[in-house]
């Protein structure tokens, strides 16, 4: 088996941090259905500004208005206008990993998808 990229949201920005929120990271849910994410899934995410790298689980957030929201702890490794990466994984087969195809979604500065 191997561990391969299944989903992934291509330098979306952050448009909120809360930290009052019990944890997590609220997604546009346009853009965790184009990148195959489910709500409460596990993802990584990338902060391209500051290279931090955290494990946090996806919320959906409202269709369409490209929000991208760090919640709880990650809201202090985060800020508003931070560019990321949202990465999701699955194992497959060692026969099956050469034709794995993940689903990127590149975005613009709005997060709407290109």
């Amino acid at each position: 088996m191997r561990l391969m990229l299944h989903g992934k949201i291509h330098r979306a920005k952050v448009t909120q941090v809360n930290v009052n929120y019990e944890g997590s990271i609220t997604i546009d849910k346009k853009l965790m259905d184009a990148a195959d994410i489910f709500q409460y899934e596990a993802v990584h995410v990338l902060n391209v500004n500051t290279g931090a790298r955290i494990e946090t689980y996806a919320i959906e957030g409202i269709l369409g208005v490209g929000e991208i929201v760090l919640n709880g702890p990650a809201a202090r490794m985060f800020a508003r206008d931070d560019i990321v990466m949202i990465l999701t994984y699955h194992r497959v087969p060692n026969s099956e990993a050469l034709l794995n195809k993940p689903k990127i979604v590149y975005v613009d500065d709005n997060n709407n998808i290109k």
